[in-house]
């Protein structure tokens, strides 16, 4: 993951390694690439990790409504005390109706 300001922004080859081939061994460099160390296994083509890096930020920018919404939904000490609390309940669900409002599923 490549971030930027402290925040994930895109993908990388590590990430499409991991998600590949979560239980090989590998390393990566940015000077010499990846080295494939698991031996039962070919090593990745280019073009196999460039379609997973794709897959990958693809399906991360999809999510992105939901990111925005968590930051924003209430707590969950918000939500315990809603449990016990009518006006606290009412106020909860307002809040969350005005969150999914503001981030719409895609």
């Amino acid at each position: 993951m490549i971030y930027e300001n402290n925040k994930p922004v895109r993908m990388d080859i590590t990430d499409a390694l991991k998600s590949l081939y979560p239980t090989k061994k590998w390393r990566y460099n940015e000077d010499t690439g990846v080295v494939w160390i698991s031996t039962d296994t070919p090593q990745p083509s280019q073009a196999e990790l460039d379609t997973e890096v794709q897959r990958l930020q693809t399906e991360w920018e999809s999510q992105e409504y939901q990111r925005q919404r968590k930051a924003e939904y209430p707590t969950v000490e918000e939500l315990v005390v809603a449990l016990y609390d009518t006006d606290d309940k009412a106020d909860i669900e307002t809040k969350r109706a005005a969150v999914k409002a503001k981030y719409p599923k895609p």
